[in-house]
């Protein structure tokens, strides 16, 4: 026995794992681990005293133990494969592996389990166990997605996740197999971290202090075929975490908590509104002229029909009709659809909450939305102080409240309305306040991209009132952190709000700030139809001189470019046009786009 100690003691010293499990061990039990540990590389298992060596005279006996051996070098080959191998042949491997259940008579792909507990119930139900202690009374069932595994002898740990929190599978070969024999064997050789079990057994606590459920009956539910990424470093590809966004949810808690925090978000802020009288309605998604808001539409086709339709770009239009109707307080939570740019602050669709009330005005939006929000964080993030991006928002306060005009005259020193007057559009006066916006854009901008930017729409403003609005976007937004309601549009970029009561030029409207984002918007609603009409019309005027405009930009162009290749078929001249349609190419979202007028 001495000099097969010897031996593998040899062997184990090239199994660090191994080794450090065996010298962990009390004293008494390290030669039975030992062995066990060296036989799955190679070295055969003693016999236990009092039985016969393998001898050419025992050949029923040889050939069980060859066929064990066989079992398990095909195991040390499908580790190997599964830590080497590419998704494809760890895809076949594991097929192959839910093939080895069906086999044995058990569907690798459950139809139901009975659960009896989530993890997080069963942390509170048994966090009086001691370390060491076992409930031998309890009888429970959990399911969910291994996510951890370790096999140590006869015993194994798996790491199991459900939809509440995570809970230790604690498997005894002895225990596990009175009830399934040969259970163990299919643990160690076909699950895989990234199956869903289901395990049932009674709760212990082990003498580390983790929580553990000591499986009497295992069952793989759903076969994984794909592995998980590495459990360390998690999805670091920003890229798969959208596109693939399961597999972000699986290995990410922050990315299930940001789910839930949403879902909770939307309950309370439905609660909140039907707790002060609004009714929620459902409004059409499919528009055969889609309003509401100057964006670009995602446009498709109805066949039963034989006509375009869009897909909404708000909801506003309907919830107003809702309102001539009778109805004076509704609200919609719903998706709508742009068919514009992509950032990290514009997605083409996005969720909305717009809400009407009769008899009031701006203020009370005001009112209405900073309630709202106090409401949502409170219940949502438990404070109204919340952390994000390094700087803590105060939601405790009075929101601050201040005119476009002022905003913009703290940071660039121009009183644009004061100096140039609300009615400003006249051509010297314009040019002169474009001046002395370009000044300020080049002095207050740091980024030059950004104030490249922040120039072009400048010199494409058509009245003081729209260069106003480009100069609060490049200069004031982005330093307003704390909430802060931004008032007193210009009545150019306003066209559904009703005109200021006391101030010329500006409506009765406001923004909310916070981080520098737009959160809401809202205003008195203009309910002058005729004044909405004339509003309208300038508009699709302003909208369709654009268009045309654009269009005998685009044909310029293309002239030139036609010119240009005409004249000189160097490499140099081909070449230099086209730098020329480069240069005069446009981003497609900021092109002027046709539009329809629905007269309904």
């Amino acid at each position: 026995m001495q000099v097969l100690q010897g031996q593998m003691m040899h062997k184990a010293a090239t199994l660090v794992s191994p080794a450090k499990q065996f010298a962990a061990l009390p004293a008494q039990g390290r030669c039975r681990q030992l062995v066990h540990c060296c036989a799955t590389s190679g070295v055969q298992t003693p016999p236990k005293p009092g039985t016969a060596a393998v001898g050419t005279s025992d050949k029923a006996k040889g050939k069980q133990q060859g066929k064990q051996q066989g079992q398990k070098q095909k195991h040390g080959k499908q580790q190997q494969l599964q830590s080497t191998s590419s998704a494809e042949d760890i895809r076949a491997l594991r097929i192959d592996k839910a093939e080895q259940f069906r086999q044995a008579n058990q569907e690798p792909y459950a139809y139901r389990f009975d659960r009896t507990h989530y993890t997080s119930e069963l942390q509170q139900l048994y966090s009086h166990l001691e370390n060491g202690q076992e409930d031998e009374q309890a009888s429970v069932a959990v399911a969910g997605r291994i996510v951890a595994r370790r096999v140590l002898g006869k015993l194994a740990f798996l790491s199991l996740r459900d939809d509440k929190g995570q809970v230790q599978l604690y498997v005894d070969k002895a225990c596990l197999e009175q009830q399934q024999p040969g259970r163990f064997a299919q643990l160690k050789n076909l699950f895989d971290i990234g199956d869903i079990v289901g395990a049932k057994g009674s709760v212990k606590r082990t003498d580390k202090g983790e929580l553990s459920v000591l499986a009497s009956d295992l069952s793989l539910l759903t076969k994984s075929l794909l592995p998980l990424p590495d459990k360390w470093h998690g999805l670091a590809d920003v890229e798969k975490r959208y596109r693939q966004r399961y597999i972000d949810l699986i290995m990410s808690e922050e990315t299930r908590a940001t789910f839930r925090a949403r879902s909770k978000l939307i309950s309370v802020i439905r609660r909140h509104l039907e707790d002060n009288g609004f009714l929620e309605v459902e409004t059409p998604v499919l528009e055969a002229v889609a309003g509401g808001a100057d964006a670009r539409p995602f446009v498709t086709y109805h066949n039963a029909l034989g006509k375009p339709f869009a897909l909404r770009i708000a909801t506003e239009l309907h919830l107003k009709r809702m309102v001539v109707g009778g109805f004076e307080r509704v609200f919609e939570l719903g998706r709508v659809f742009r068919n514009e740019g992509v950032s990290s602050r514009h997605n083409p669709e996005f969720t909305s909450v717009e809400v009407y009330q009769a008899y009031a005005d701006y203020t009370d939006m005001m009112d209405l939305t900073e309630a709202l929000l106090r409401t949502a964080a409170k219940a949502v993030c438990g404070s109204l102080t919340i952390s994000y991006q390094g700087a803590d928002i105060d939601l405790s306060q009075p929101f601050r409240r201040v005119s476009m005009n002022q905003l913009v005259q703290d940071a660039t020193d121009l009183d644009v309305l004061g100096t140039w007057g609300p009615a400003g559009s006249a051509a010297g006066q314009l040019e002169e306040a474009r001046r002395a916006a370009l000044e300020a854009v080049q002095r207050c901008c740091t980024d030059r991209d950004e104030a490249r930017k922040a120039a072009a729409k400048v010199h494409a403003a058509n009245s003081v009132g729209v260069l106003l609005n480009q100069l609060f976007e490049a200069t004031a937004e982005s330093a307003l952190i704390q909430p802060t309601f931004v008032t007193e549009h210009p009545v150019e970029i306003s066209p559904l709000a009703k005109p200021h009561r006391s101030k010329q030029g500006v409506t009765e409207r406001f923004e909310l700030f916070v981080t520098g984002r737009e959160l809401a918007n809202a205003f008195s609603e203009l309910t002058d139809p005729l004044e909405q009409r004339t509003r309208f019309e300038a508009q699709l005027a302003a909208h369709r001189a654009a268009c045309e405009a654009a269009t005998a930009q685009q044909q310029a162009a293309a002239i030139t470019a036609e010119a240009s290749n005409e004249i000189g078929s160097s490499t140099s001249s081909s070449s230099g046009s086209n730098g020329l349609q480069q240069q005069q190419q446009q981003d497609p979202d900021e092109m002027p786009y046709e539009i329809e007028v629905d007269y309904d």
